[in-house]
């Protein structure tokens, strides 16, 4: 099989790429174009020559992703996929319509690292990286599958954005290029759960998307049950870097924060986090936690509580809105549809025990 990932290369290095096989640079727009309308295969290039393309063939792999499973909520429409890999490894991904258009948000790694303790994801373990390519391949999957234009992007999905540094800049530029998706860098959220030198990194990029911070609570010590990330990124050196990332891009910072019954949800815990992000160009997203019960037992608060943590924040000139629940038919949040196919397969089940 060849060896080279074209779909996660630029524009400008299969150009260079094709000036060693005496290929003119409109040869390679063409093939960019052909990627990143999603095609799977040279076949599909119709404007190029089956001679082209059977060379292309052989040094070129498209890598994709294969619907596995598709599942609608009958509430909201809300879809959510099971996609698998060349290799026989399984992502999800969600697609969300709103009225301002479709968006999706996406997996960046085959599992996770961090372990939160809220997160069905991490309980199935790591496996690896995803490429730029498959990345990508998620956007346009979903695209061709329903007959839409994705607007905007989330990554969100399974995995950790800033684990995956250099594949994740790579699809950004990829997706957003011009000569490409030509989805604007303002239209795509980024979410971490704090790796502070790769936040440094991303404001040095001066990429104009959302930067979203899994915070969840207003200090270390409740942190560091939840989150063992925490122990070694503690909330002062996080918020630090996170003023910095303002201070670079002046784009706003969104702090998701998932209430947890009776652990993070207090009035105190509210006055305690409006100090933290005092005079700070922030947003906090408030996110009832997903009771799938692969979250360590912990329970969505209730709303009493969420308008009195809400009332709080506003009340100290915090912006907050409550994250709306989307999909909750089909267990929209993701890590869940993968955890079960391992499970049926015996894959994780040595993961599940050390869990």
């Amino acid at each position: 099989m060849p060896s080279v990932d074209i779909k996660s290369m630029f524009l400008d290095e299969i150009i260079t790429d094709f000036e060693k096989l005496s290929l003119p640079p409109y040869k390679a727009k063409q093939v960019f174009r052909w990627l990143s309308k999603g095609a799977q295969n040279f076949d599909e290039m119709s404007d190029l020559s089956i001679e082209l393309r059977n060379t292309l063939k052989t040094k070129y792999y498209i890598s994709k992703v294969n619907i596995e499973k598709k599942l609608i909520s009958a509430y909201d429409g809300t879809i959510k996929y099971l996609f698998k890999l060349d290799d026989g490894e399984y992502i999800e991904s969600v697609i969300m319509k709103y009225h301002h258009g479709y968006s999706i948000c996406i997996s960046t790694q085959v599992g996770c690292k961090m372990g939160c303790k809220f997160c069905a994801t991490g309980k199935s373990g790591f496996s690896r990286n995803l490429t730029p390519a498959e990345m990508l391949s998620q956007v346009q999957t979903a695209e061709l599958d329903n007959n839409i234009r994705i607007s905007n992007i989330v990554l969100m999905g399974m995995g950790e954005p800033l684990d995956n540094y250099d594949n994740v800049v790579r699809f950004l530029k990829l997706v957003s290029s011009p000569d490409g998706m030509n989805i604007g860098m303002r239209h795509i959220s980024l979410s971490t759960c704090g790796i502070i030198d790769k936040i440094y990194d991303l404001a040095k990029e001066k990429f104009q998307l959302t930067l979203s911070v899994s915070l969840h609570a207003p200090n270390n010590v409740i942190r560091n049950k939840i989150m063992p990330i925490n122990n070694g990124f503690d909330i002062d050196e996080l918020l630090k870097a996170c003023r910095f990332y303002i201070e670079k891009t002046n784009r706003r910072i969104s702090f998701e924060y998932a209430m947890i019954s009776g652990l993070n949800d207090s009035t105190e815990c509210a006055l305690e986090l409006s100090k933290k992000l005092r005079s700070m160009l922030c947003h906090v997203n408030l996110i009832p936690v997903n009771s799938s019960g692969d979250n360590d037992g912990y329970k969505k608060s209730d709303w009493k509580a969420l308008e009195n943590f809400s009332g709080v924040l506003l009340k100290t000139g915090i912006p907050v809105t409550v994250r709306r629940t989307l999909g909750s038919d089909i267990n929209a949040s993701c890590g869940q549809l993968r955890r079960n196919i391992g499970q049926k397969r015996g894959r994780f089940s040595e993961n599940i025990r050390k869990n």
